[in-house]
C-alpha cells in the first residue's frame, strides 16, 4: 500500500501488507508501468530490488497480493468441459400431459 509519494521528485514509501514494515521507491520505480502517479492509500504489488527498494509497482488484486488471512487462488483452471454444467433436458409444458388450448 502506498504510504506516501511525491509526484515532482518520484520519492515514495510502501507498507507491506504482510508485516507492516516500510519500503522506499526506488528510482523509477513507476517506469514501464501503467503508473503516472500513485495516492496514499492506493494498493499495489511491487518487487523489491538489490538494494532492498520496491520497483516495479504493479496492480494487483488481493489474491495476487497474499494478505494474509485471504484465501489463495486456485493455480489449476478447470477446463471448459468440467466447468460446465450438464444442461437439463428441457421440459415442454404442453408435452409434459398439461391441457393443450382449444
Amino acid at each position: 500500500m502506498i504510504k506516501s509519494y511525491d509526484p515532482v521528485t518520484g520519492d515514495g514509501v510502501v507498507v507491506r501488507d504482510t508485516d507492516l514494515s516500510e519500503v522506499d521507491l526506488a528510482a523509477g520505480a513507476l517506469d514501464g508501468s501503467v503508473f503516472r502517479m500513485v495516492r496514499q492509500g492506493q494498493r499495489v504489488v511491487f518487487d523489491l530490488d538489490g538494494e532492498g527498494r520496491a520497483t516495479g509497482l504493479h496492480l494487483g488484486s488481493e489474491t495476487d497480493m497474499g494478505t494474509p488471512g485471504f484465501p489463495a487462488a486456485d493455480a489449476t483452471p478447470l477446463a471448459a468441459d468440467a466447468a460446465s454444467p450438464t444442461p437439463s433436458p428441457s421440459v415442454d409444458p404442453l408435452a409434459a400431459g398439461s391441457a393443450e388450448p382449444t
